[in-house]
């Protein structure tokens, strides 16, 4: 499994924690804080559990829906850099103030150039034409037929959208109305461009993509292949692929450093595989997500009670490549202690019929309970399991004595001095105290060599049978103990 990476930066801060952080120089170095002051107690691993009289969970840093429970405060300039990066101040608005920023900006502009072309009408003379030229015919208006401001607004909405109805034009008289109306074409191919543009990139924007990216709405801790695991599901609603889709989590927890300092969130990494490449996800179908609850994991002191009262959130984020437009998509949600079940699987929701796989999203969210689940975090499973193996006793090698050669030679029985040296498991102290000894006063009278064929043959160290048999008259009979399956 890959290294655990702590982001250790204070990121939010409640009133309470200002008030936590104020107090902090009445306490020593790496001591911890006390619960009358601070609102969580710090435990030896560093996350802390709730203190006796606090006043309750924090907020969810991450919402379900993937919003991030974040407001900005006190940022200076804040207009002026927005401004400086107008195309996405207008991609991140809502549509409805997108729409309203478009409507005052082009009413702006019409105003603004309807109000120019009616101060350089009045500055030509349009509306009081002298009467001399108008008898000679040699009078020509800077605008035709723009004879108040409404006129003037008129021509500047035709100008600027080219519309062109035919009845209201510039003419040679009046080369600064030439200029104005070049001017309010550039300017108005700006705007629908920006318009056009941000319409554009905000429709397909890969943030709705998310949307169909699914959630389960709790997380399971349970045993997989031996190990505790924290496991998620995710799902994919379209059929349109996720391209290198992969998944990413992060616990997020107060902590107190040694040295006293209070960090209200804390971004530690919780591996699902990064080494392995098990956090790439081929999102055809639901996935289950594991995170192995390794020495290296957050949760790897924390049993079913601390998880229970825990103050931590557990934060999701799947990225990948949108197929359609190859842009990338991040969906994220969030778990809070209590939306963790301890003891529980996920229910298959994937079943063949009819030649194709059929997936059942009515079943995405059901969980079933483990029997004979243990309550235990993984460090205590871990020793326990060491406990477990240190008390088992090793497979008593066999030791055979004896040859079949010397065997054939005095004609014994096997079933006379022979009997089995390997004990099960469940065999008990007084049985094997007995072995021993028999063991030991064998040995003193009797002469070994090795025998393959699975028994302890031992054979007397006797010249004829009839010395033999004498000595087998004076030892008492050997019980044989014979292995169970269980030692195997």
């Amino acid at each position: 499994m890959g290294a655990v990476r702590i982001n250790s930066y204070s990121i939010v801060a409640s009133d309470d924690d200002i008030v936590r952080m104020s107090r902090l120089h009445n306490s020593s170095p790496g001591s911890s804080l006390s619960p009358t002051h601070h609102r969580f107690k710090p435990k030896p691993n560093g996350v802390t559990a709730p203190a006796v009289g606090h006043p309750g969970p924090r907020n969810r840093f991450v919402k379900k829906n993937g919003q991030c429970n974040v407001v900005f405060t006190n940022m200076e300039d804040k207009p002026r850099r927005y401004l400086a990066d107008i195309f996405t101040t207008c991609v991140d608005v809502r549509w409805r103030c997108l729409l309203l920023i478009f409507t005052v900006t082009s009413l702006v502009s019409w105003l603004l150039f309807g109000l120019l072309f009616w101060c350089l009408a009045l500055a030509h003379g349009d509306t009081n034409p002298p009467q001399e030229l108008l008898r000679l015919k040699r009078w020509q208006p800077c605008i035709l037929h723009v004879h108040s401001f409404v006129g003037a607004f008129l021509f500047s909405v035709e100008t600027q959208t080219t519309i062109g109805y035919g009845y209201r034009c510039v003419t040679d008289e009046c080369p600064a109305a030439v200029a104005a109306v070049v001017a309010q074409c550039i300017l108005g191919c700006v705007l629908d461009t920006l318009m056009v543009g941000t319409i554009m990139a905000k429709m397909v924007r890969p943030k709705k993509r998310a949307q169909t990216l699914l959630f389960s709405h709790h997380a399971v801790v349970a045993l997989r292949d031996g190990k505790l695991c924290l496991m998620w599901r995710l799902g994919n609603m379209r059929k349109s692929h996720i391209v290198e889709a992969h998944v990413r989590a992060q616990l997020l927890r107060p902590y107190t450093t040694s040295e006293g300092e209070y960090l209200p969130l804390q971004q530690v990494d919780l591996d699902v595989g990064y080494d392995e490449g098990l956090d790439r996800l081929f999102l055809v179908a639901p996935q289950v997500v594991v995170h192995e609850i390794s020495e290296k994991s957050p949760l790897y002191h924390m049993s079913q009670d601390d998880v229970a009262r825990g103050d931590f959130e557990i934060v999701i984020i799947l990225e990948g490549m949108v197929e359609a437009t190859a842009m990338t998509a991040q969906a994220r949600s969030s778990y809070l202690p209590h939306e963790i079940l301890w003891g529980h699987h996920f229910a298959p929701m994937l079943y063949e019929r009819n030649g194709h796989y059929l997936v059942d999203y009515a079943r995405f969210n059901e969980t079933y309970k483990v029997s004979d689940m243990p309550s235990h975090s993984a460090k205590e499973l871990s020793l326990l399991a060491a406990g477990r193996r240190a008390k088992s006793p090793p497979s008593s090698s066999v030791h055979p004595c004896g040859s079949s050669s010397a065997h054939a030679t005095l004609g014994l029985s096997p079933s006379v001095f022979c009997y089995e040296n390997e004990v099960a498991l469940g065999v008990q102290e007084e049985e094997r105290k007995a072995l021993d000894d028999i063991n030991e006063e064998m040995q003193s009278f009797l002469g070994c060599s090795v025998k393959q064929n699975g028994g302890l043959l031992c054979v007397l160290d006797m010249d004829n049978q009839e010395e033999a048999n004498r000595l087998q008259k004076a030892i008492p009979p050997v019980p044989v103990i014979h292995r169970r399956n269980s030692a195997l």
